[in-house]
């Protein structure tokens, strides 16, 4: 069984009298890159904030590298390397000077981390950071938390104000950082499609739960968009399926289940089809169809 290095369990929060989520359970295993992802307001940012320590559930509790987060000692919390925000601090220092400066923290710092994707951003030592893009600036935050040379990397929204370039970039060179380092990295991004490029595993939550948390392969594999032709102007319940809609005759409905059982499930409920096709889906087109499209 592969070990996993955060464990949470039952996980209740709540702003006020709003619920964030009840009973959240997860793992992630050693060595993999995982993914998060929801609509805005379904927790996200609150999970990071309890990984992190900033935040206290309600109730339940989380453990990191087998330590609960209320007692985690110094030496599993220099294992973390967290991204909140992609901004840098100190930017009137040049590129060299930051990297000394944050080098002196951080006993098994890696400077070629950073220095790696320094060279990727064509930038030269002595640039000073102020001076540089918002899209640099957001890379020299990634460099630094990757120079950290830590175990698990908790990064939230890591791909906010960069261009479709530097995303690319970044999840190119993230991703073959962690695999060949054998890093631990969970994280959250409003660009789907960068974490199709990215991770190795994703958990999708909707309002209050986990919907699914599964190999990004599998998901892909075992979801799909069914389309076929109907008399029908609205549908009952259907067994196994998502988001069932029909406009001009058209109907489509999103499911788990194979061609022949989605075709037992419309029979079973009553709704006359022909054509019924099965169509494959990237990870965003797939999030959207599992959870919907508001």
């Amino acid at each position: 069984m592969t070990e996993s290095v955060i464990e949470c369990r039952n996980l209740t929060h709540y702003y006020g009298e709003r619920l964030i989520y009840k009973d959240l359970s997860f793992n992630v295993p050693r060595g993999r890159i995982l993914g998060l992802l929801g609509k805005n307001g379904t927790g996200k940012t609150t999970t990071i904030n309890i990984l992190s320590g900033y935040l206290q559930p309600r109730s339940g509790e989380c453990r990191i590298f087998g330590e609960d987060l209320k007692l985690i000692t110094p030496e599993t919390r220099s294992k973390i390397a967290l991204l909140i925000e992609g901004h840098v601090q100190y930017a009137y220092m040049t590129i060299e000077q930051i990297e000394k400066f944050y080098a002196q923290f951080y006993p098994r710092w890696n400077r070629d981390a950073y220095y790696g994707l320094m060279e990727k951003l064509k930038v030269a030592p002595r640039q000073r950071i102020s001076r540089m893009s918002c899209g640099q600036q957001s890379q020299v935050a990634l460099g630094l938390i990757l120079a950290q040379n830590a175990e698990l990397l908790i990064l939230d929204d890591f791909s906010m104000g960069l261009d479709p370039g530097y995303r690319r970039l970044f999840v190119e060179y993230l991703r073959d950082y962690a695999r060949a380092e054998e890093k631990t990295v969970f994280l959250t991004s409003h660009i789907i499609q960068d974490m199709e490029k990215l991770v190795d595993d994703c958990i999708i939550m909707d309002y209050g739960r986990i919907m699914v948390q599964m190999p990004v392969g599998e998901f892909l594999s075992t979801f799909g968009r069914y389309t076929f032709s109907t008399p029908q102007t609205e549908f009952p319940e259907i067994r196994e399926c998502y988001h069932p809609a029909i406009a001009n005759r058209q109907g489509e409905l999103f499911s788990f289940a194979s061609e022949d059982e989605v075709a037992r499930n419309l029979h079973e409920a009553g709704v006359p089809f022909e054509g019924l096709k099965r169509e494959s889906l990237n990870l965003e087109d797939a999030f959207i169809g599992l959870t919907g499209k508001y």
